[in-house]
């Protein structure tokens, strides 16, 4: 058997795990213990991201004319991928905060919704809360406000039916 017919299975694996995907961020995973990638791999697993090592060319040839095609530049050494087909900033932001608290690894470059950012894009995309918080701050900022009108009407009502039972008890 050819070898490449036995990297073809790889190659199609990434492919399909980039196919849909809305972000790909890769990572020197240099310094990294045995424990802490368990870990790494376990919050990235709770989040629906896909951390997995590959083989640089293997990535190489599975981006080639993808919107992912960008991060080639930035296989040399050893890397593993962070992979998101739900949130596209989950990959950064998860890796980013994985990377303060453990003090390894290094966050290279990465593709969100088909645009490539360098280390430092990465690391400004992984400050970027997730789609769920992000709602959760619009409800709450617009709901701050109709609460507060809705408490003012309240008053005021309760004011005009204060000041007509005063009038009947006075007209009595």
């Amino acid at each position: 058997m050819a070898k490449v017919e036995l990297k073809q299975p790889i190659v199609d694996e990434i492919k399909a795990q980039l196919d849909g995907a809305k972000s790909m961020v890769v990572v020197d995973y240099r310094g990294i213990s045995v424990a802490d990638v368990t870990e790494l791999r376990k919050q990235c697993r709770e989040a629906g991201v896909v951390y997995k090592v590959y083989k640089n060319t293997m990535v190489k040839r599975a981006v080639e004319g993808t919107e992912f095609e960008g991060v080639v530049k930035d296989l040399e050494g050893t890397n593993a991928f962070a992979i998101s087909k739900e949130d596209a900033t989950a990959p950064a932001r998860i890796v980013a905060n994985f990377i303060k608290k453990a003090k390894c690894c290094e966050l290279k470059s990465g593709v969100v919704e088909g645009t490539y950012y360098d280390a430092a894009g990465i690391a400004t995309i992984a400050t970027i809360p997730s789609r769920d918080e992000l709602i959760a701050k619009f409800m709450g900022s617009i709901q701050s406000p109709v609460a507060n009108f809705a408490r003012v009407i309240k008053q005021i009502a309760e004011q005009k039916d204060g000041g007509a039972a005063e009038s009947e008890a006075a007209t009595e």
